[in-house]
């Protein structure tokens, strides 16, 4: 019934959530596992290798670094699937609005926009493990526009209308987003909160990130932003200005030049058309955020 296909880099973890969803999958299933220990293959073009070897309709891409805690969650994805047929994507985290701005599946700042169900631990930061649930209308599932890598699942039907680009994003980055993107043209993307997990590290942005994200904006931008739930004028500006700006950390960060902040605003003329005042005020923001950054010797 489920094919989990998994990208492997550390054989202790695989091995630890071979034995969790055999415990908690409760559905015939079976795990195609590829050693990506070398990093020699990015993302996608492991998944659609994944895909071409799956026997199951349903097929589950999560990450290693995960412990289910939902008992017979196979259960409830098959159900989902079955009572849904405007649903082609199911993940346990997501995000309502896709800004405009460089970004990850959600932005920054203002009002939240995502909704999920997860039991996050903390690899890179020293904090305590914690329980981020949000689902303030008590919905079923939510309509999103993207879902997160760490686990979502989708069907053999979806998948002759989506795929992996692994042409475009070569990576470990923008996969989730892409693919999010790629199904939203046919059919619901979704959060469910009915399957709890545990995900033993939050992440980071590295500075491969950044490139897949300029990959992911030039494919999509006349796309963005994309949301499914109605926000004001002022939420989409004050998520686009903080994002935005968390974007000019990340290239200062890495030290990688302007250009690549001005790539983005004049991108297709795009900004400029959806949020002209914003465009001239991050234009101002990309000076200014470097000059302080040389003088302080970031640069």
């Amino acid at each position: 019934m489920i094919s989990v296909i998994i990208s492997s880099a550390n054989q202790k973890l695989l091995a630890d959530v071979r034995v969790n969803i055999a415990e908690t999958v409760g559905v015939p299933f079976e795990i195609l596992a590829f050693d990506n220990s070398t990093g020699a293959k990015g993302m996608c073009q492991i998944y659609n290798e994944g895909v071409a070897q799956a026997k199951y309709d349903i097929l589950c891409f999560m990450h290693e670094d995960v412990s289910i805690k939902t008992a017979r969650w196979g259960e409830i994805v098959n159900r989902l699937f079955q009572e849904n047929p405007a649903v082609g994507l199911i993940g346990v985290a997501g995000s309502s609005y896709k800004p405009l701005s460089p970004s990850g599946w959600q932005g920054v700042g203002g009002d939240r926009t995502d909704y999920l169900n997860v039991l996050q631990s903390y690899k890179y930061n020293k904090l305590a493990a914690e329980h981020t649930y949000r689902n303030p209308r008590n919905e079923k599932l939510t309509e999103v526009v993207s879902v997160d890598g760490v686990w979502f699942c989708t069907t053999r039907t979806v998948l002759a209308k989506a795929r992996f680009d692994e042409d475009t994003f070569t990576g470990f980055h923008k996969y989730d987003l892409d693919f999010s993107m790629q199904v939203r043209q046919h059919y619901q993307v979704v959060v469910t909160y009915d399957v709890l997990m545990e995900h033993f590290s939050e992440g980071s942005l590295s500075k491969e990130w950044v490139f897949e994200t300029a990959k992911f904006n030039a494919k999509w931008i006349n796309q963005l932003p994309a949301y499914t739930e109605e926000l004001t004028a002022k939420q989409k500006f004050v998520i686009e200005k903080q994002t935005f700006r968390a974007y000019i950390a990340y290239l200062i960060k890495y030290k990688l030049p302007a250009s690549l902040a001005y790539r983005e605003l004049f991108r297709n003329l795009r900004y400029l058309k959806v949020y002209p005042s914003l465009f001239f005020k991050n234009l101002a923001f990309v000076g200014k955020a470097y000059k302080v950054a040389k003088k302080e010797g970031r640069l």
